[in-house]
C-alpha cells in the first residue's frame, strides 16, 4: 500500500502557527443542524476559517466505502481541509486539500478500511470523550438495578403486584472489584462512579503504564470527568496476549466492564475460555430464580458490554448466563446488530439488552462540537490534535 502524499505537509509536520486559520475551509456534515450561534462563534475564534454545513445522515456510506451520493457537490471538496462527519468521507482524488477529519462518534472501527484512511496521511480524531458521562451513567443504571432486582419489581408494579421477594438477597456495591477492559474515557470516568461507591479498581490497557506520567489521560473529557491523572486503579494490567488477558479476568472482579475499541485484535476477545475464568476465579453466589423461587449456585461477575457487539461471542455469553458462570449481564451493543427479533438472546434470563443507547444525550452535540472547537486551536497554534486515531492500533 502506498500512502498518497498531498503537495503540502501532513499536520505531523505542518506546525506553522495560523491562529485565524487563513486557507482553511471546513465543512459539517452531521444529522443535525448546529445550534445556533455555533458557527458564529467558531467564526468569531476563527475569522478566516470558511465554514459550511451539509445535512448527512447517520448512515450515509462514504464514497470509496461502499458509495454514496455527496452531501455537497463533488467540484466543492477540492478546497476542503477540515470535516466534521460520521460515516461520509470524499475519496482522496476529490478532497485533495484535505488534513483534518473530525468524528462524531467515539469509534473509528467503520473508517479503518476507507480509501482516506488507508492510503492518505489525513490525521482523524474521534470524538472520545464525548460518551464518558452518560455512559457510565447506563453502566451504573443497569449495574445497580440487576443488583436491586428492579426489572422484577417493575414487572410487579405492571401487575399491580406487592411482593418484595427475596429481598435479602440484595447486594450494594461497597467494597466490590470492578474490573474496566479499556480505560479510556468510558472507562475512567465509570471508575469515578464505582469509587465514588466504595468499589475497587481494576484497569486493563493494551500498552503497560508502569509510571504516574505513563496513566494519565491525554485525550479530551468535560471539565471535572474522567480520572485525567490516572489514580483511581488499585491495580493495572496491560498486554495484547491472552495470558494477559487473563491475569486480569482472573483477579478477583464482581464487576466486568467492556470498553475496548473493536479491532481484529479485540474481535470475540471474550468467549468459552475467558466466561470459564471468570467462573473459575472467583467465589460463587447463591441466585433466587424470581419466577421459580428456586435458588441457584452462579458466578460472582457481572459483565456489561458498552464497546461493540462482535468483542464479546454472542453464543457463549449466553451459555454462560444459562449455565450459570456469571451472575448476569447488560449489553447495549450485540452481535449482529440490530438484534433480531427472536433470537435467542432476548430470551436468555438475567440480561438486561438495550438497543445501542447508551450514549444518547441532549450535550452529545455539545461535546462534539467543544472537541471540534479545541482541536481547531490546536490547529492554530501548530500543536497536536487531541483525539488522533492510530493508523497502527485502528483507535
Amino acid at each position: 500500500m502506498t500512502l498518497i502524499k498531498f503537495s503540502s505537509s501532513s499536520l505531523d509536520n505542518e506546525r506553522k502557527k495560523n491562529p485565524t486559520l487563513k486557507g482553511h475551509k471546513l465543512v459539517i456534515l452531521t444529522p443535525w443542524e448546529p445550534a445556533p450561534g455555533v458557527i458564529d462563534s467558531l467564526q468569531k475564534q476563527f475569522p478566516d476559517l470558511v465554514i459550511q454545513y451539509h445535512k448527512s445522515e447517520w448512515n450515509t456510506p462514504g464514497a470509496g466505502g461502499g458509495g454514496a451520493e455527496s452531501p455537497l457537490p463533488i467540484e466543492q471538496w477540492k478546497d476542503v481541509t477540515i470535516v466534521l462527519t460520521f460515516t461520509y468521507l470524499p475519496d482522496p482524488k476529490d478532497a485533495p486539500k484535505l488534513r483534518y477529519v473530525q468524528l462524531i462518534s467515539a469509534g473509528a472501527n467503520h473508517i479503518l478500511d476507507h480509501p482516506l484512511f488507508k492510503e492518505t496521511e489525513v490525521e482523524f480524531c474521534t470524538a472520545n470523550g464525548v460518551h464518558g458521562p452518560q455512559i457510565s451513567e447506563w453502566l451504573l443504571l443497569t449495574y445497580l438495578a440487576f443488583n436491586h432486582h428492579l426489572p422484577h419489581y417493575l414487572s410487579l408494579q405492571q401487575k399491580a403486584t406487592w411482593s418484595r421477594g427475596d429481598f435479602n438477597s440484595i447486594e450494594d456495591a461497597t467494597a466490590k472489584t470492578i474490573g474496566i477492559l479499556g480505560y479510556g474515557a468510558i472507562g475512567r470516568q465509570t471508575a469515578r462512579l464505582a469509587v465514588a461507591m466504595g468499589m475497587r479498581v481494576h484497569a486493563y490497557t493494551l500498552h503497560p503504564r508502569p509510571t504516574p506520567e505513563s496513566r494519565k489521560d491525554r485525550s479530551w473529557a468535560p471539565p471535572g470527568m474522567g480520572d485525567p491523572e490516572g489514580l483511581f486503579p488499585a491495580k493495572w494490567f496491560s498486554g495484547a496476549s491472552k495470558q494477559d488477558l487473563h491475569a486480569f479476568l482472573a483477579s478477583g472482579l464482581d464487576w466486568l466492564v467492556v470498553s475496548t475499541p473493536l479491532t481484529p485484535g479485540t474481535r470475540h476477545l471474550l468467549g468459552k475460555e475467558e466466561f470459564a475464568l471468570l467462573y473459575e476465579s472467583s467465589t460463587t453466589v447463591k441466585c433466587v430464580d424470581e419466577e421459580t423461587g428456586e435458588v441457584k449456585e452462579r458466578g460472582r461477575t457481572f459483565v456489561s458490554n458498552i464497546a461493540r457487539g462482535p468483542v464479546i461471542d454472542t453464543d457463549e455469553l449466553i451459555e454462560a448466563l444459562e449455565k450459570g458462570l456469571i451472575r448476569g449481564a447488560a449489553v447495549d451493543v450485540t452481535d449482529p446488530e440490530p438484534l433480531p427479533d427472536g433470537h435467542r438472546l432476548w430470551r436468555t434470563k438475567n440480561v438486561i439488552v438495550t438497543p445501542h443507547v447508551s450514549g444518547a444525550s441532549t450535550r452529545y452535540n455539545e461535546r462534539v462540537v467543544a472537541i471540534l472547537e479545541e482541536n481547531l486551536g490546536r490547529l492554530g497554534r501548530g500543536e497536536r490534535l487531541v483525539n488522533g486515531v492510530s493508523r497502527r492500533e485502528g483507535y
